[in-house]
């Protein structure tokens, strides 16, 4: 009875700690597209101070995953279950490192003449944003239905980066000058586009920890 009791303690922190994570990915993102978008460079710099303590997390919830599996040795939904945060964290990780990369073009950028219409980036920003806190609560729920459901709502990133990347294509065509200030902007719009690709992964992840179901490329 101890260890089931144990292994119950484990996991529930386990949970807590990857949606601490999740938590940090989706702030350092509102606050680098805040820094964008309100031009302001300290807000930038902070995201940029914060990512260390990201990474510290995702080591931690490693070693904790792998302390789990060598020592209580789970099974069935357990087991899933411990296999999906090992691979989600990374992701999550990853989402603040892209983050980060829109601190740092952010700081570029406020150097820059402003863009008065910041395109589609902001739209793109909300709704990563909004995929990224349901991919989340579909976890936190075990939900493969809310997960699958977030994995279709990619396709709106999708279609905004793609009139995004046409936009400043003919920007750069038309205004020279601008060039170096639109490339930022591209890169913005991609760094966003991937952390719709990365919300994707962990709604696979929920899939299968909760059907034991590999999604994986068959979307």
């Amino acid at each position: 009875m101890d260890i089931h009791r144990h292994l119950d303690d484990e996991l529930s922190s386990l949970r807590d700690r990857v949606l601490l994570l999740g938590g940090e990915a989706e702030q350092a993102l509102e606050r680098a597209m805040y820094s964008l978008s309100e031009r302001d460079s300290d807000v930038a710099r902070q995201v940029l101070e914060h990512d260390d303590q990201i990474d510290h997390l995702e080591v931690e919830i490693d070693r904790q995953c792998i302390d789990i599996i060598a020592l209580r040795q789970p099974a069935a939904r357990d087991l899933r279950f411990v296999i999906s945060v090992a691979k989600m964290a990374p992701v999550l990780e990853r989402i603040a490192d892209h983050a980060c990369n829109i601190a740092r073009a952010a700081i570029d950028l406020n150097n820059e003449p402003e863009l008065k219409s910041v395109l589609d980036l902001n739209r793109m920003a909300e709704h990563a944003l909004k995929m990224l806190r349901e991919s989340l609560d579909a976890f936190t729920s075990n939900d493969a239905i809310a997960a699958r459901e977030v994995i279709k709502s990619d396709n709106e990133i999708n279609d905004l980066y793609n009139h995004t990347f046409h936009r400043l294509i003919e920007l750069m065509v038309t205004e020279p000058a601008t060039a170096t200030r639109d490339a930022r902007l591209l890169f913005v719009a991609k760094h966003l586009e991937r952390i719709g690709d990365y919300v994707t992964d962990i709604c696979e992840l929920t899939v299968y920890m909760a059907e034991a179901a590999f999604i994986k490329h068959t979307n």
